[in-house]
């Protein structure tokens, strides 16, 4: 495959060029309620060019290696006739020939697809038959085994796997017309263990929405609030990691303006980065879809703003280093900047000394949805309790945190010892391009004047 790429590579006449090829092979199943609603198996292949000439990019998608040469000729063309400027992409130390094999302690391709049915069949069973009030249930899985090919007109080569096992389950409880959901969900890229022996997770989901039914609405205003490690990690992707791709920044000033490198962002213990070489997580690759090598990224080290997530292209028109957060969710689309694992570091405190900071707040826990819209956010969490003179005390739902997000990371004012990075699988979404495999984290968070929403 390499003399292949690079061969065809050599007949390029743009200033840069660069050919990925992948072969994606995937397997899905999905229960609603009482039915098996889908069962789907495929593998599919093909690749993407991107030329770039004169700052202009061309590109080109074809589904079989005989149509190689003709794609890097279509790429070429396009980016002469939009090329204007000056073509600017920083240098990098990429591979010149790395293989990369996936390292599974158990292998999801060895399990049989009627197994791998018969064991959702049985987690659907159990969200089902644990309380009369639930209506309705989701139980989904999904494995993929992403071979990706890379070469570029530099020299560069790898080839990476890139495999990943999730599992999904869901309960919606009803009473009358009030309706509960809740929801989790386990997710792996070495092992298939992991979607196994989830009976327990299973019933305790069912549970938790038939508690919400009966556990009153967050009463509104602003409140201290403890987040805890899901909700937390969130917050550093949805809030803060976004501000940071450069392909945002460098496209709105009024943003740029905002994360300049050297900003006070929160209190000396505050520490945000972003880690595409962290063994073992979702978003680990060994190199970004441009063929950068990943690594570990400070956006935030003790308060201030020390860091940026970069293309080849971004880095080098924001006079910066490139990260390896170039990513692509398939053959179909370009690579664009995108996050990795994404995490709060962890400080000091315990979980009951950050409560104890506490006489009436809220504990937010788990993720169910949310915006932002430039540094403003607003979160759902999956559910919450009332904290009461530094005790966890009554469930309470409709949870809505909102707020500035460079104001919020001021008013951290608590990090706990209990950093967790989570791996529930689902994914980032941007530019059209999603699910694109991610994990986030943090240790509980103690924050001050937190707006909440509800009655």
């Amino acid at each position: 495959m390499k003399d292949r790429l690079v061969s065809a590579l050599k007949k390029s006449s743009a200033d840069y060029t660069e050919v990925r090829f992948e072969i994606n092979d995937s397997n899905s199943i999905t229960f609603r309620g009482q039915e098996i609603d889908s069962v789907s198996s495929s593998k599919l292949s093909g690749g993407i060019v991107r030329a770039c000439t004169r700052g202009g990019w061309g590109m080109a998608v074809f589904d079989s290696l005989e149509d190689l040469e003709n794609g890097i000729r279509e790429a070429g063309e396009g980016a002469a006739l939009v090329g204007r400027e000056k073509t600017e992409l920083a240098e990098t130390a990429g591979p010149a020939n790395a293989e990369v094999p996936a390292r599974l302690e158990r292998d999801f391709r060895g399990v049989s697809l009627d197994d791998k049915i018969k064991i959702l069949s049985g987690y659907n069973t159990i969200l089902l038959k644990t309380d009369k009030s639930i209506a309705t249930t989701q139980a989904t899985y999904g494995d993929s085994f992403r071979t990706v090919h890379f070469a570029s007109s530099r020299g560069n080569y790898f080839r990476e796997e890139r495999p990943r096992v999730i599992l999904a389950l869901s309960a919606v409880a009803r009473d009358g017309a009030l309706v509960q959901r809740a929801y989790d969900a386990v997710s792996s890229k070495t092992t298939f263990n992991v979607v196994q022996g989830l009976e327990a997770l299973a019933e305790e989901t069912a549970r938790r929405a038939v508690k919400l039914l009966k556990a009153p609405p967050c009463p509104g205003g602003v409140y201290p609030v403890v987040l805890d490690q899901e909700m937390g990690g969130v917050f550093a992707h949805e809030a803060f990691g976004h501000l940071s791709e450069s392909d945002f920044l460098y496209e709105n000033p009024q943003v740029r303006d905002l994360m300049v490198i050297g900003r006070e962002m929160g209190v000396k213990e505050l520490n945000i980065v972003d880690d595409g070489s962290h063994p073992g997580l979702l978003g680990t690759q060994a190199f970004d879809d441009e063929g950068t090598p990943t690594g570990k990224t400070y956006l935030i080290r003790e308060g201030k703003l020390v860091g940026h997530l970069h293309s080849l292209e971004t880095a080098a028109k924001m006079g910066e280093k490139p990260t390896g957060n170039a990513r692509a969710i398939g053959r179909g689309v370009p690579p664009i900047v995108r996050m990795t694992n994404t995490y709060i570091e962890a400080g000091k405190m315990s979980f009951k000394e950050l409560l104890a900071g506490v006489d009436r707040g809220i504990y937010a826990r788990g993720m169910m949805g949310g915006q932002t819209m430039m540094e403003v956010f607003t979160f759902s969490a999956a559910y919450g309790y009332r904290i009461e003179n530094g005790q966890v005390g009554e469930l309470v739902r409709d949870v809505v945190l909102t707020g500035n997000v460079f104001q919020t990371l001021h008013n951290i004012d608590g990090f706990g010892n209990d950093l967790k990075i989570l791996q529930k699988g689902g994914g980032c979404g941007k530019g059209g391009q999603s699910p694109l495999p991610v994990t986030d984290g943090a240790p509980h968070l103690r924050i001050r004047d937190v707006v909440i929403g509800g009655k």
